[in-house]
């Protein structure tokens, strides 16, 4: 069954790109928990643009664009993680920046993959820093007991960043998703299936 959460190293790094392309192969629905900013395409629509799949509403939708915590307090809204929880069934689910991102004052993203025990997909930019970024990412979550199930690196090639994260952490590489531009269904599932195997994520 495809069902996997999708962190990443940092915020603005492809995690929506890299999960309408994984939902797209696999025909998987997806639910994005936390929506924090709605003035521009919301990362749901993104995928529902670019994937074609189920996309399941979020449990929140924060007006202000900012980290879930913070974006709560500013909007006056109470988020209780309880709500949090994720559908059953096969399912991608999208977290909010990096894994250590505040869900709220007293919860982070990671604490809550933690509760969920669904095998974490973590996401990595291929730029200066990423193997720092990375194993501190791989650290975290595996210091909570969360599953990891593999790194897919988002962007140009960097070959020995690339074999040795893998190797230090301790983690499967799933293959790399390089810039797709234009970035249209078509390109996207294109780039997908020439750079990853669909049957890693079954």
């Amino acid at each position: 069954m495809t069902r996997f959460v999708i962190t990443g190293t940092d915020t603005g790094i492809g995690k929506t790109v890299f999960s309408a392309a994984l939902a797209g192969a696999m025909g998987t629905p997806y639910w994005k928990p936390i929506q924090s900013g709605l003035d521009e395409e919301t990362d749901s629509q993104a995928v529902a643009r670019l994937a074609g799949v189920r996309v399941r509403p979020e449990a929140y939708r924060l007006v202000t664009p900012a980290s879930p915590h913070l974006a709560a307090e500013i909007d006056g809204v109470t988020v209780e993680p309880d709500a949090l929880t994720p559908p059953e069934g096969e399912l991608i689910v999208e977290g909010a920046g990096g894994a250590l991102v505040p869900v709220t004052r007293n919860l982070l993203y990671a604490d809550l993959f933690a509760r969920w025990q669904i095998p974490v997909i973590v996401c990595a930019r291929t730029v200066l820093g990423t193997i720092n970024h990375s194993l501190l990412t791989i650290e975290a979550l595996k210091r909570r007991g969360v599953p990891i199930h593999g790194i897919a690196f988002l962007g140009e090639a960097m070959p020995d960043s690339e074999a040795i994260i893998p190797e230090m952490g301790g983690v499967r590489r799933l293959g790399r998703l390089p810039i797709v531009d234009p970035l249209t269904p078509d390109t996207l599932a294109a780039a997908f299936e020439a750079n990853f195997d669909c049957a890693d994520f079954r």
